[in-house]
């Protein structure tokens, strides 16, 4: 009966107010939730600028994009958030299977909704590696990443865009370890990626930044794979157009408290913005403190060639106390000669079996 009362309240409760505003006892509350005393101003670098130093965590389940059983709720009520808390904390109680990515916050909705009972691994032949390892991961009343379109879900692909896709798609089906490039990015422990949402996304680890800040540069420290971006503080334009780079050309500025990063020039194999880089990829970041312990991360991604309109989203993430330590992605480099050789073998075998009749 409770689940039911819940999966009513999922469907037909009220928008809760806006995403910065509220009031309570005197302290405000931020997109994340979290409280802010009133009157609160951000600590100062020397040169005058928000003091943005420090070791910041995203670990929110938040979805990147809007569940459709949420389609019109950009947030949840505060009955909901903690149904779907309950839920979580009883999936994923360090026992079972990890869970990954948006796939935390989907399997405890749908089991609030009725849906489905329990958690079933992605990797159902094996299983995946045990939820023990797999870092704590908090919930939001928002229910998507995606703050514009205000629908919370990607806008369309442009037809160029679903024909590179498919032609990709169709590449690798047909050429899955050819030759080391075929091997993804990831999997050569080749770059991270931007916008910064860390492993999340895909994973469910290595969700953590840190922040170096000088008057003239912020360096962020990336901590899946081994990236760390240098940032400069300048007014020069970007690189030629001929220069391209994984992470693009960063140039920073402040405007009044918020550390903008204007980025251009990404390679077209760069893994960025979940549609791939193309030559005109436009992407803007901003970093601002919200509260004592809050960063916000704004982004918007433009690029034409793959979406019809630029779209946006925002990101909370918290201050830390835990280290950044090496991301020591050694296994691919190291598996990279396996995993060519076991595609050569299969590609044998297949062979042999066509030229013994199919048998």
């Amino acid at each position: 009966m409770r689940v039911a009362r819940l999966a009513r309240g999922l469907l037909v409760a009220s928008v809760a107010a806006s995403l910065m505003t509220g009031a309570v006892n005197g302290q405000t509350r931020t997109g994340s939730g979290a409280t802010v005393p009133r009157g609160w101003t951000p600590p100062r670098a020397a040169d005058g600028h928000p003091d943005l130093s420090g070791v910041w965590a995203h670990n929110a389940a938040t979805p990147m994009e809007r569940p459709k059983e949420l389609e019109g709720r950009a947030e949840l009520t505060d009955a909901e958030l903690a149904a779907l808390q309950r839920t979580a904390a009883q999936l994923f109680d360090g026992n079972g299977d990890a869970v990954f990515g948006d796939a935390i916050y989907i399997a405890a909705l749908n089991n609030v909704l009725g849906k489905e009972k329990g958690f079933t691994s992605r990797d159902a032949g094996t299983g995946d590696y045990n939820s023990f390892w797999i870092v704590d991961r908090w919930f939001e009343k928002r229910t998507s990443l995606i703050t514009d379109p205000p629908d919370g879900r990607f806008p369309p692909l442009t037809p160029e865009a679903q024909k590179r896709r498919s032609e990709a798609a169709e590449y690798r089906k047909q050429h899955p370890y050819d030759q080391p490039e075929d091997i993804a990015l990831g999997l050569r422990c080749i770059t991270g990626s931007v916008p910064m949402f860390g492993g999340g996304l895909v994973a469910g680890y290595n969700n953590y930044y840190q922040i170096v800040q000088t008057p003239t540069y912020v360096g962020i420290n990336m901590e899946m794979r081994h990236d760390t971006r240098n940032i400069r503080i300048s007014n020069r334009q970007h690189v030629p157009n001929n220069v391209r780079l994984w992470m693009g050309d960063p140039i920073g500025r402040w405007e009044g408290d918020t550390l903008v990063i204007d980025s251009t020039n990404f390679r077209d194999d760069s893994p960025v913005g979940f549609g791939g880089a193309t030559a005109g990829l436009h992407v803007i970041e901003r970093l601002s403190l919200v509260g004592p312990d809050e960063l916000k991360y704004e982004v918007t991604v433009n690029d034409p060639a793959t979406w019809t309109k630029p779209w946006s989203a925002a990101l909370f993430l918290r201050r830390s106390k835990d280290q950044i330590y090496e991301y020591a992605c050694h296994e691919g480099n190291e598996a990279m000669a396996g995993t060519l050789r076991g595609a050569r073998m299969q590609e044998r075998k297949g062979a042999e079996k066509i030229s013994q009749g199919g048998r």
